[in-house]
């Protein structure tokens, strides 16, 4: 998605915000996406501290990109990658416009002249999340994430190309960093509690240097006497060969004395270094959060500002209805563009409005400000639990109990989550909803029939269609899910035992606590395994969360032996802070069939607001391992997915041309249709029909598996409150048993005995034989201990 400005909040100056917007393709596509446009000088972008916070990294004034540089293109000045000019794409009216861009620590930066790089940063758009394309011969695109988009245009191919690879480099190494990063606790204010941690360590480090004192009299000490017993015997009659060696050893005593005196003195040094320093390092600290909290506030307030105006652009705009599927074709077409209509004028005013993801009224999430509240329940808890009871009866349950109405103030709690990884801060289950992430990822196989169809085709080409449409499919129920999962428990398991009903059956492990790792194996008696290992990493980027999964998913078949494999899409949570939550898709997959070499490449399409294509749009092409395309797929993620076969015909130059037989729907296929959600799913979290019966209890199951969650199954009956006592109790189990791994493997170190570090129970680490990365692979036995009712191997986790 693009980003545009929103000016004039409330005047020049502080009281102007940077805020996402519309998005898409450039000229001469009517409706595309901008870039960010330019900031004014005394709006909040103009800050580089604030909009490199935006992008998760350090701005120009806190050790990011420095002012200063080489005038040319290639790199220069503070450690930059690379620096120079481009031009950037603003609106239609005034076209590509110079920008001075600086490329560092994986953030692409630019301001309107180098000048300006030591006060005024214009935007920042963070590589580790973005998506970098080629457009012709000097033209690329940058899209972060579904927030941001530049487009941009080089002096010449040559220096377009060397702009691409830099990015490229730097987005390499900035996805490294970002899945090596570790934990980063909130920052605590200053207490009495640092300034008396600051008081022992001065007062120990007094104490080594007394230590050290003490060590030099001894020295001096001994050294001395040594001097005197090694004068002694010079003055005895010995061979000459022996007094050269006594003058030799005196030396080096001398020398010995000598080195640990100025050691000592260095030491006594740093002491009253650190104790003249140590009140103005705290005086720094508490000014940096003092700024910190300002700057919040700041950040609250526009947020407020912004919605307010929303609010009021709404009032006063007439638009005609949009549903879901529409592309709100009743904008007036000066407003579709690929830019944010004008980075210079801060006159105009841009909003970050979606209607074409509202919902309505009768099935919306309601939210106001920064409250969420689900929808009310007439039935009492005892009745929805009663029948909860009757339906675990059942083979199949089709409802829960209604999600209780209660308020969460949401920005007391993200305000100190901005740039961190959320999956290792500890959240209420007020934001959560009553599923696990494992249950999440067996939600992949809602369409399991498109994998058995696939199985069915004679055709490679024709298969890899149906794998492709099965991708897109895992992503239809997100649409509405707003709530997050719980994070399972290390050892913690979900099995779906569907072999009777649907032929297939499925296995989650988590294998890893931190980072967050979990693993999945799916086999159906139609001819199909499906297999994943998925890393799930999010960041609060104060306006948006974005959630990467790392990892990769391989799906065989086993008459063909044809081996699948892709990755996930990067999914943006919007309007955190104050607005209705809507959810979007974007980025690239590229499906790959490596018996074959067929290839799939399927493109997320970010939302626009000003753009007039349909909305959640998702496009493909099915090439063969020559890149000729055979088949073309189009849709979108949250309702269906159609093909069509593209035939070679003669072009005007006497060449092969594509057909592109789109436009005729009698040609497209069906390859995937989205099933209505239950009757009053508003009520019940957005669940699908497979949704609801996973967590219903079953019998037989391992004592790990995630339906016997006690928070879990105590906030689905709507005792919120002892469910969030219970979610504290798991925890601090678990963080006990993480410590007491840590102390038998620090104890085995020391001792010098072999430690086997925590390894998953069903699942086994080790190198693929495809791709050569490791991940976990299902290692069996586990249905062979249910149908035992052997789980002694099975920790005691909840």
């Amino acid at each position: 998605m693009a980003a545009t400005e929103l000016r004039g909040v409330v005047g020049p100056g502080p009281a102007a915000i940077a805020a996402p917007g519309g998005g898409g393709a450039g000229p001469p596509v009517v409706g595309g996406g901008g870039g960010r446009g330019d900031a004014g000088p005394g709006s909040v972008a103009a800050s580089g501290t604030v909009a490199a916070a935006a992008a998760g990294g350090p701005g120009p004034g806190t050790g990011g990109v420095a002012a200063g540089g080489s005038g040319g293109s290639g790199a220069g000045g503070s450690g930059s990658a690379r620096e120079g000019w481009l031009f950037k794409w603003t609106n239609y009216i005034k076209g590509y416009q110079r920008r001075w861009f600086v490329l560092s620590n994986g953030l692409l930066s630019y301001y309107r002249s180098k000048a300006e790089m030591r006060h005024t940063c214009r935007g920042t758009i963070n590589l580790a999340t973005a998506n970098i394309t080629v457009e012709d011969s000097c033209n690329f695109i940058i899209s972060n994430g579904g927030a941001q988009t530049y487009h941009l245009k080089a002096s010449s191919e040559v220096e377009r190309q060397r702009w691409v690879t830099a990015l490229e480099l730097a987005k390499a190494k900035a996805v490294m960093m970002l899945a090596e990063s570790d934990e980063s606790g909130d920052e605590e204010s200053v207490s009495q509690t640092d300034k008396t941690e600051l008081q022992n360590t001065l007062r120990t480090l007094s104490s080594k240097v007394e230590d050290l004192s003490t060590c030099n009299d001894l020295i001096a000490k001994h050294g001395t006497a040594l001097q005197r017993s090694l004068s002694e015997l010079e003055s005895l009659k010995l061979p000459a060969e022996s007094n050269e060696k006594i003058k030799q050893v005196n030396e080096r005593a001398t020398l010995f004395r000598i080195t640990s005196n100025a050691m000592i003195n260095a030491c006594r040094d740093f002491l009253m270094l650190a104790q003249t320093h140590s009140k103005k390092w705290q005086k720094s600290l508490q000014y940096e959060r003092d700024q910190r909290i300002r700057l919040e506030e700041t950040l609250e307030q526009l947020a407020k500002q912004h919605n307010h105006l929303e609010r009021a652009f709404r009032g006063a705009t007439v638009l005609p209805a949009n549903t879901p599927g529409s592309a709100g074709s009743g904008k007036d077409q000066c407003c579709s563009g690929k830019g944010d209509m004008s980075d210079e004028d801060d006159e105009n005013e841009f909003f970050d409005a979606p209607e074409i993801i509202t919902m309505p009224e009768n099935l919306g999430h309601k939210r106001t400000g920064s409250n969420i509240s689900g929808a009310s329940s007439d039935i009492s808890l005892d009745e929805q639990y009663k029948h909860q009871l009757e339906e675990t009866k059942k083979e199949k349950r089709t409802r829960i109990p209604y999600k209780p109405n209660y308020s969460l103030n949401l920005w007391s709690i993200m305000k100190n989550c901005i740039g961190k990884e959320l999956s290792k801060i500890p959240m209420p289950v007020n934001f959560n909803e009553p599923l696990s992430m494992l249950q999440r990822l067996t939600e992949d196989l809602e369409y399991h029939e498109l994998l058995d169809r696939a199985a069915k085709c004679e055709n490679s080409l024709e298969q890899l269609c149906y794998v492709a449409a099965f991708t897109v499919s895992s992503y239809s129920t997100t649409v509405f899910r707003t709530s997050k999962p719980f994070n399972p428990l290390l050892g913690e398991t979900f099995e779906l035992d569907r072999l009777e009903e649907n032929g297939y059956r499925s296995l989650c492990e988590q294998v890893s606590h931190h980072p967050p790792a979990a693993a999945h194996h799916a086999e159906s008696k139609n001819g199909w395994t499906l297999r994943q290992e998925i890393k799930i990493t999010s960041k609060f980027r104060g306006k948006y969360l974005s959630i990467m999964p790392l990892g990769t998913i391989h799906c065989i078949f086993h008459a063909t032996g044809h081996h699948y494999t892709w990755k996930k899409v990067t999914t943006t949570v919007h309007n955190i802070i104050v607005g209705k939550l809507w959810i979007d898709q974007s980025g690239e997959i590229d499906i790959v069939n490596h018996k074959t070499g067929d290839k799939c490449n399927l493109k997320f399409v970010p939302y626009s607001y000003f753009s007039r294509d349909v909305a959640r749009k998702v496009t493909g092409e099915v090439t063969d391992p020559s890149g000729k395309v055979h088949f073309a797929l189009l849709g979108t993620w949250d309702e269906k997915m159609e093909c069509f076969k593209v035939s070679p015909v003669i072009g005007e130059n006497g060449g092969d041309a594509r057909q592109r037989g789109h436009e005729a729907e009698e040609s497209r296929v069906m390859l995937w249709k989205r099933n209505p959600l239950p009757k009053n799913a508003e009520n019940m979290y957005y669940f699908s029909e497979l949704a609801l019966t996973l967590n219903a209890w079953e019998s037989c199951t391992a004592p790990t598996d995630s339906r016997l969650r006690p928070d879990q199954r105590l906030m689905e009956n709507g005792r919120w409150d002892e469910a969030n006592a219970e979610k504290q109790r798991l925890e601090e189990k678990q963080r006990l048993s993480r410590k007491k791994r840590e102390a038998e493997a620090m104890k085995a170190t020391e001792d010098g005995t072999p430690y086997d570090p925590y390894k998953a129970l069903w699942f086994e680490r080790k190198k693929d034989p495809v791709t050569r990365e490791l991940t976990h692979i299902y290692r069996g036995e586990y249905w062979e201990c249910k149908e035992k009712q052997d789980w002694s191997s099975c920790p005691d986790i909840f």
